[in-house]
């Protein structure tokens, strides 16, 4: 149980981080965006349950992730944010 609490601390403040540099970088480009509402791909997944980054970067690939739900942060070594909402597959059905 203490490891999970130590693990959960190191997460947070890594998240935390993440978002005072992206928070630094826009307000410096006069953009003002809610990190609220756009989270790193690693922690989308971490939100909604998805097991594999891939996943997600596909979907972006794909067009599932509308472009306009990606931002690109090209000073962070491109990190990208996406929009923090649910996206949803439909599945192909076996004939």
């Amino acid at each position: 149980m203490e490891d999970y609490k130590v693990e959960m601390k190191r997460l947070l403040a890594e998240a935390q981080a993440t978002r005072k540099e992206a928070t630094a970088y826009l307000l410096s480009k006069g953009e003002v965006v809610d990190l609220g509402e756009w989270v790193t791909i690693k922690n989308y997944c971490r939100m909604f349950g998805i097991e594999n980054s891939e996943t997600v970067t596909n979907w972006i690939r794909r067009g599932i992730i509308p472009p306009e739900n990606v931002q690109v942060v090209e000073e962070l070594n491109n990190l990208r944010l996406v929009k923090a909402v649910p996206y949803h597959v439909k599945t192909a059905k076996a004939v």
